[in-house]
């Protein structure tokens, strides 16, 4: 798509035409491709003039958030995120800007950017700063996909912390609070490198970025610093949560084993009395005694009733 100083659209171009459209100095080109094979990406560095580095890397997935200057222009590597279940699907966009041209690269699970230019050609006077508020709208769109994730897993977590209290403790549960520490763990490999970023094109000079766009890339870098912090303070109380989970479990084992514990000694008194006196000796006192066997029925269930309420009162039964 190509766009004049105005911030207006003139139209679609072809690819063969991008070159032409560059010279023309009142003009600045706006391109997207998806996961293009090399012969694709030959053209646009061909086209665009792109330095053969920054190309081998945008032939490439699995890069690490970055902005790296080549000249005026600049090569900006950001991941996107999207949630599916209980997972985070990661993609890349890898991002081109001269002075009058941008062109994004989107890799693995990455949506398109055709809402971006369309929300930047309802305000044409914001387009007319260039490509680099088309480098914003594109980095702002990426950071706020992070949003709805981040706010997801902390009503997930808040569930997953009354099924804890609540005593309806599961294996499953243990087995999500992991899930949701690792994927938040991979979301903030995601955001961090991408806050450097942030910070280092507001601190471009004014011949690669204009002046005006630095609060704007302030704005986003807001944004993601929220988003990191909130990540962090997420996998903290994940952490706190399994540990509560750990430590609930163990208390409730804890529990059994007293319980069982006091059933058997109350059921030792007895059998130590029985087997005491039903041992086939013939000179035993008590045998020729009227009252032996109700007697050590008496002292039993005395010594029974007994040891129950303390083992009652101590919470043990």
């Amino acid at each position: 798509m190509a766009y004049d100083r105005s911030g207006k659209r003139v139209g679609d171009i072809d690819l063969e035409s991008i070159s032409d459209v560059l010279t023309q100095p009142d003009r600045f080109v706006w391109v997207g491709l998806y996961e293009p094979d090399a012969a694709l990406l030959a053209q646009m560095q061909h086209e665009f003039g792109l330095h053969p580095l920054a190309v081998e890397d945008a032939g490439k997935a699995h890069q690490r958030p970055k902005l790296e200057a080549y000249g005026e222009s600049l090569f900006v590597v950001a991941r996107t995120a999207s949630r599916s279940g209980v997972h985070v699907r990661f993609g890349e966009t890898h991002i081109f800007m001269g002075r009058n041209y941008i062109l994004t690269i989107r890799h693995s699970d990455s949506s398109g950017y055709t809402t971006v230019r369309r929300n930047a050609e309802q305000t044409p006077a914001l387009l007319a700063l260039g490509p680099g508020y088309a480098l914003y709208g594109v980095l702002d769109a990426i950071v706020d996909g992070y949003l709805p994730i981040v706010e997801a897993y902390r009503a997930e977590l808040e569930e997953l912390e009354g099924e804890i209290f609540a005593r309806q403790w599961r294996r499953g549960t243990l087995k999500r609070l992991y899930a949701m520490q690792r994927e938040l763990t991979r979301l903030r490999l995601a955001v961090a490198p991408l806050q450097d970023v942030l910070a280092q094109l507001q601190r471009l000079p004014g011949d690669v970025m204009p002046e005006a766009m630095r609060p704007y890339f302030r704005d986003v870098n807001d944004h993601a610093n929220r988003v990191n912090d909130t990540v962090g303070a997420l996998r903290e109380m994940l952490s706190a949560a399994m540990n509560v989970s750990v430590s609930l479990v163990t208390l409730e084992q804890n529990e059994v084993v007293k319980r069982l514990a006091g059933w058997a000694a109350l059921l030792a008194v007895p059998t130590l009395l029985t087997g005491w006196f039903g041992m086939n000796f013939h000179h035993m006192p008590e045998l020729d005694w009227r009252w032996a066997y109700p007697s050590l029925i008496v002292f039993t269930l005395a010594l029974c009733g007994g040891l129950y309420y303390w083992l009652k009162r101590s919470r043990w039964l």
